[in-house]
C-alpha cells in the first residue's frame, strides 16, 4: 500500500510539473498572439487611414 502512494505521488508531482510548464507555455503564447492582434490592427488602421486620405485627394467625378 505505501509503495503504490509513493507511486502515485511520484505520478502526480510530474503531472504537476508538466501543468505548470503548459501554463507558462499558454502564457508566452497569449503575449504573442496579443502581441500580434496590435500589430496586426495597426496595419490595418493605417491602411485605412492611407485609404481614406487617398479617397479624399481624388476628386469626385460626376
Amino acid at each position: 500500500m505505501e509503495k503504490a502512494n509513493s507511486e502515485l505521488s511520484m505520478e502526480n508531482y510530474c503531472i504537476m510539473q508538466e501543468n505548470e510548464r503548459l501554463r507558462k507555455k499558454a502564457e508566452l503564447l497569449n503575449q504573442e498572439n496579443q502581441t500580434l492582434l496590435y500589430q496586426l490592427k495597426q496595419r490595418l488602421s493605417t491602411k485605412a487611414a492611407a485609404g481614406s486620405s487617398s479617397a479624399a485627394a481624388k476628386p469626385s467625378k460626376k
